[in-house]
């Protein structure tokens, strides 16, 4: 069976920044694969164009340019917030390096990564991880079956 939309795929993969001999960043394995529905959203178009028409048992490997991904940092995604908005938060002041899921007014949570603190501020970047980063993907389609 082939990869098309409405499909339920299982895959297992590793994902390298800096070419295929580069840095791992990301390893899925049999023990606990990656299963999504295609061409729904729940992964990268890009990633899902090059994977379309594959069956049960082939391999993939492919870069994904920082375009086709999650292009860019945003100077714009790295905000600086006063301390006292974490002194009355029962977590604390977060560590650089902390995860720091943020909510707009809207109820929108924004991941984001302490990156600095200074005397008076905490640094947070929302840009995604892989930002500014070409992706490089080697894998496996593990199965290809009907949504049930």
């Amino acid at each position: 069976m082939k990869i098309e939309n409405g499909k339920l795929v299982t895959i297992t993969y590793s994902l390298y920044v800096d070419g295929f001999n580069g840095e791992l960043v990301e390893t899925v394995n049999e023990n606990e694969p990656s299963v999504f529905m295609f061409g729904v959203g729940e992964m990268l178009e890009s990633f899902e164009e090059k994977i379309k028409d594959l069956s049960e048992g082939d391999s993939f490997k492919f870069m994904l340019k920082k375009d086709e991904a999650y292009g860019d940092e945003d100077p714009e995604a790295i905000v600086e917030f006063p301390k006292s908005m974490f002194t009355e938060d029962p977590e604390g002041l977060p560590e650089i390096g902390d995860y720091v899921p943020m909510e707009d007014e809207e109820g929108n949570v924004f991941d984001g990564v302490a990156i600095d603190i200074t005397e008076d501020m905490v640094i947070i970047d929302f840009n995604h991880p892989l930002a500014g980063e070409d992706l490089y993907f080697e894998g496996k389609i593990v199965k290809v079956e009907d949504a049930k």
